[in-house]
C-alpha cells in the first residue's frame, strides 16, 4: 500500500482504523518513532475494552527520493502502563501436590535436581582411598556401614537441593511450628513426646514421625517444635460423677400398625373394660371365669367329638 500524501500521520491513522475495523477503537496520536531504514513507527492510543496502556503500533517506510509512504504492518504494542495478563507459567510448574489423586502419575524428569546418582563400587573404592589418604578417623567399614544405611548404592538418591526443598515443605506445612494445633499445645512439642520415631540422617535433626494413633498427625512426619493435644505426657481428663438425665423422647412422627385379635380372644378384655367402667369388677371376674370354662369345656367336647 502507497499514498502520496504529505501527512503520514493521517496516513498511520487511517491503516490503524482498517486494522481495528472501528474508528472508535483508535483514539488519539501518542508518538512517532524514526527506526533504521526510513521507517518510523507512529503509535495512536487503543481503546478497546480490556486494553488499557496498550496503543496501536503502525510502521510506514518514506523513500525520500520519491517523497512516497508505504505502510509495513499494523498490531498493538502494550505501554510501560498497560494492563496485561500475568506471565505463563507451564502446567507443570502450576502444579500443586494437593492437585494429584491416586491415579495420577507425572512422571520425573531425567534431569531432575532434586535427585543425583547414587554411589557405585568404584565410588566407594575412591571414598575409601580419599580417607585413608587423609588420615581421617573414618575407617572403610564405616563408608560401607553409610552406604547400607542409607542406601546410597540406589541409581538414584536425593540432592542437597531436593533435601533442602523437602525440609522447607515440611516445615512451612500443616504439620510444622505454624500449624494451629501446635499453638494450642500449651508447650507440649514432639521433641519431648514418646510417640515420637525419630529420623535418621540430616532430616532427623528436624523431624521425626508420629506414631500416636489418637493424634490427628499419626503416620505423618512432623517437626520437632510442632505439637498436639495427645503428647505422652498429658493426663487424660478426671471422669465426671455427675450424671445428667436427658429428657425423655417420644416418637410422634411414626404410627406402629397392630394386627387386631380376633372376637373370641377379645372378649375377656371387654369385659374386665366393662367392670372397670361399672365398678363392679368382682361380677365381672366371675363372668370371665364362666367364659373361660365354658370356652375349655367346648374344646373338650369337640376334642372327645372327633
Amino acid at each position: 500500500m502507497t499514498d502520496n500524501a504529505l501527512d503520514p500521520v493521517a496516513l498511520a491513522r487511517a491503516v490503524a482504523i482498517d486494522a481495528a475495523e472501528n474508528p472508535d477503537a483508535v483514539g488519539d496520536y501518542v508518538t512517532q518513532q524514526a527506526l533504521e531504514g526510513g521507517v518510523t513507527d507512529f503509535r495512536f492510543a487503543a481503546l478497546m475494552v480490556g486494553y488499557e496502556g496498550w496503543q496501536w503500533s503502525v510502521t510506514l517506510f518514506h523513500d525520500e527520493e520519491l517523497d512516497h509512504w508505504t505502510v509495513d504492518e499494523s498490531t498493538l504494542i502494550p505501554s510501560d502502563q498497560a494492563l496485561l495478563p500475568p506471565p505463563w507459567v507451564p502446567w507443570k510448574d502450576r502444579l500443586e501436590p494437593s492437585d494429584l489423586t491416586v491415579t495420577d502419575s507425572i512422571g520425573t524428569e531425567p534431569d531432575d535436581p532434586r535427585l543425583e546418582p547414587g554411589i557405585t563400587e568404584e565410588g566407594i573404592v575412591q571414598v575409601e582411598a580419599t580417607v585413608a589418604e587423609d588420615g581421617a578417623a573414618t575407617s572403610a567399614e564405616d563408608v560401607h556401614d553409610t552406604v547400607e544405611e542409607f542406601d546410597l548404592s540406589r541409581r538414584q538418591v536425593m540432592s542437597e537441593l531436593g533435601r533442602s526443598q523437602t525440609a522447607q515443605r515440611w516445615y512451612d506445612g500443616p504439620h510444622g511450628p505454624k500449624s494451629l494445633s501446635t499453638k494450642t499445645a500449651d508447650g507440649n512439642l514432639c521433641s519431648t513426646c514418646g510417640f515420637l520415631i525419630p529420623l535418621r540422617g540430616e532430616l532427623g535433626t528436624i523431624f521425626g514421625v508420629c506414631a500416636n494413633r489418637w493424634s490427628p498427625d499419626d503416620g505423618r512426619v512432623v517437626s520437632l517444635d510442632h505439637g498436639c493435644g495427645e503428647h505422652s505426657q498429658i493426663d487424660p481428663p478426671e471422669p465426671s460423677n455427675l450424671w445428667i438425665q436427658t429428657k425423655p423422647a417420644y416418637d410422634d412422627m411414626h404410627i406402629d400398625v397392630v394386627a387386631q385379635r380376633t372376637r373370641e380372644e377379645r372378649g375377656e378384655v371387654e369385659l374386665l373394660e366393662e367392670a372397670n367402667e361399672t365398678g363392679d369388677s368382682g361380677e365381672a371376674s366371675a363372668r370371665v371365669d364362666t367364659a373361660s370354662t365354658d370356652s375349655a369345656e367346648s374344646t373338650n367336647d369337640t376334642g372327645s367329638a372327633e
